[in-house]
Formats: structure tokens, sequence, C-alpha cells
């Protein structure tokens, strides 16, 4: 009788390998603290934060401002009021609709029949900046008095009378504090649980000699990777699944296409999920011991935690700082998430976001296919 010799079956390699991974992801209960529990904290904690303009108004000036009048020098010296430009009409009304901007003021300088000067303030806001204007308009005015008490002991004719109209506040749909917060925690999880996950996994499986024992089986080392790699990957989605329903139902966290939004969420965080990976795959090769493995992912997270969007706008930061943190991958991921969320995009309006994240994603499996290490 003639044996058949059946071919080795590469999907069931790959699937045994998957299935096995994803069940010692579980067997640790560490991997669900942090990557589920400690993001709801933050999530609670950042979330319960108002809405407020806090000790600093953003404003922009409209383009027809009187830039050489007082009242324009008066905003310029007012420690309170950071005058912003904008390099289109969009940006600013994406932000004036956010409530990141306070208010969009005109600055009208006319000369009556006496060429007496009388300037106009006019000031176009939203509800989403509610809050702030409250107390923004009583700036104005007291910058007003200001202004006019120093003209009233030199020439008062020279500066003329300003008037203040009431502001016109469009009404828009609300921009919570969540819909900041929980975009920027879903990247914290994923970056830090999936690094943490990816590069221990790895450097373990090397040192205890299971990827040289899979080398040399018949199995294809790409699957060998897949197959870890993507019980990661599945973890971390359900990780994601879990933190927006959370948000969604417990705290308005907002999904404007409802489900469609929700499945760009999910593409878009498996896009991140694979370049963090091949990060993960570099720290596990290059790592001497498990004891540098932390110093690598934090040198590589850390940086980004803060200067990515996650817990506060980069916009707080200088110029030159805010040019670094608009390359940083979590920073894409980070704004991806927001636009597809809020601002109702699909994810292919997030072609200069998936575009950066595929340079980075070049270079990084690049460098891990001539750093990584089967032994």
């Amino acid at each position: 009788m003639k044996l058949v010799k059946q071919p080795y079956s590469q999907s069931k390699a790959l699937l045994a390998i998957t299935k096995a991974s994803f069940k010692a992801i579980f067997s640790n209960p560490s991997a669900i603290i942090f990557s589920i529990l400690f993001p709801i904290i933050f999530i609670l904690i950042f979330g319960s934060f108002g809405n407020g303009g806090g000790v600093t108004y953003r404003i922009a000036l409209s383009p027809d401002s009187d830039t050489t009048s007082d009242f324009y020098q008066g905003l310029k010296r007012a420690n309170v009021i950071r005058i912003v430009e904008y390099p289109d009409s969009v940006s600013l009304n994406k932000d004036l609709q956010k409530g990141k901007l306070t208010a969009v003021i005109s600055i009208i300088t006319v000369s009556d029949s006496t060429l007496q000067p009388s300037t106009t303030i006019r000031v176009r806001s939203t509800t989403a900046s509610a809050n702030s204007m409250g107390s923004f308009m009583p700036v104005l005015d007291y910058l007003r008095l200001l202004i006019e008490s120093s003209q009233a002991g030199a020439d008062a004719a020279a500066g003329g009378s300003i008037t203040i109209e009431d502001p016109v506040v469009a009404e828009v749909r609300p921009y919570r504090q969540i819909d900041f917060i929980l975009p920027g925690q879903l990247g914290f999880s994923i970056l830090f649980s999936t690094l943490f996950g990816i590069a221990f996994t790895f450097f373990g499986l090397r040192e205890q000699l299971v990827l040289k024992r899979f080398y040399a089986t018949p199995v294809n080392r790409l699957n060998i990777l897949l197959g870890i790699g993507m019980s990661r990957l599945f973890f971390q989605l359900i990780n994601i699944v879990v933190l927006v329903l959370f948000g969604y139902f417990f705290l308005n966290f907002t999904l404007q296409h409802g489900v469609f939004t929700f499945i760009d969420i999910l593409v878009m965080t498996v896009i991140m999920l694979f370049l963090l990976m091949g990060v993960g795959l570099i720290f596990s090769s290059i790592a001497k011991s498990d004891t540098s493995i932390p110093l690598l992912i934090n040198l590589f997270g850390f940086p980004q935690m803060m200067l990515s969007g996650t817990f506060f706008p980069i916009e707080v930061f200088p110029k030159w700082l805010q040019g670094i943190c608009r390359i940083l991958p979590l920073t894409q991921f980070n704004d991806s998430i927001r636009k597809i969320s809020f601002e109702g995009l699909s994810i292919l309006d997030c072609w200069k976001e998936i575009g950066i994240l595929g340079i980075w994603m070049v270079v990084i499996y690049l460098i891990a296919a001539r750093v990584i290490k089967w032994e």
C-alpha cells in the first residue's frame, strides 16, 4: 500500500499559533488591568473635567480688522488673551465649532463727518465656547474702559469712541471633554499594552528557544510572527471595543455616524497596531535582557504620551515643538480618531494621517527585518 504524503498546512499552523498565543494573553490578569481598567480610570478622571476656557482666551481676528487701533494693541498686551492665526477659514471654523477658539473678533474703525475715529468691536462665537464667553465679554469691556481712561488724560479726540456689540453666538453640536479625552486614551492604551505585550512575548519565546524550534519546523516564518502578533491585535481590538462602548453609553462620547464611525475607528486601530507590532519586534530583538525592555518602551512611548495630544492639545506647546509633535505616530492616530468620531469624516478622509503612519511603518519594518533574532 502506497502512502500519500499530505502537504503541510500553513493555515492550520497559523491558526494554532494564534489560538495558543491568544490564550496566553488572557492567562495574564495584568494584561487586562493595564489595557482596560487603567484607561477607564483615566477616562473617568479626565472626562469629569468641565468644558472651560480657563484663564487664557484663544481668539482670532477677522481679515478686515484694524490692526492699527488702540483696541488691537490692548488685545496684544492682555495676558489672558492669545491671538491665534489660521492659514484658512476652514481650520478656523473647525476650532470654533469645537470650542478650541473662544471667539473671532472684528475691529472696525470708521471716521465720522468731524474726522473723529469710531471703533466697533464685533464678536462671533459658538455654543461650544459658551462657558468661556461668559467671562470673556467682561474682559473685552474692561479693556475698553482701560483704553478710554488712558485717553481721558491725553487727546481724547484722537482715540475716538469704542463700542462693543453684543456677541453673535451660533448654535453648534456640543464638543464635550470626553470627545477629546477618549481618543487619547485609546492611543495610550494600545501604545503601551501592545509594546509591552509584543516585546516581552517575543523576547520570552526567543530566550526559551521556542522561536528556534518554530524556525526548525515547516511553518513559514511570517506565519509565526503573524500568529503571535494577530493574537495581540485581536486582544487590543477587544479593548478598543470595550472603551469606545463604555464612553458612548456612559459618558456621551460622540460617534457621528454610529456603527459606520465605530467600524472606521477599528480599521484605524488595526493600522496603528501593525505599526506598534513592528516596534515591539525591534525592542524584543535588540534588548539584552528583559529588564531593558521597559526602558526602550518608555523612551519610545513616554514622549509620545506627553506630546501627541493624549491628555491636552499640542497647541499648548511652543510652535517649534508643535512641528515635532505633528510627525509622531501617536499624534496621527489621536487626530484621526477625533476626526472620525466627532467630525464624522471617513477613514479615507484621513489620508494625511494614514500616509504618515505608512511612512513610519515602512521604516520600522525595514529596521525589524534587519535586527530580528530567532535565537
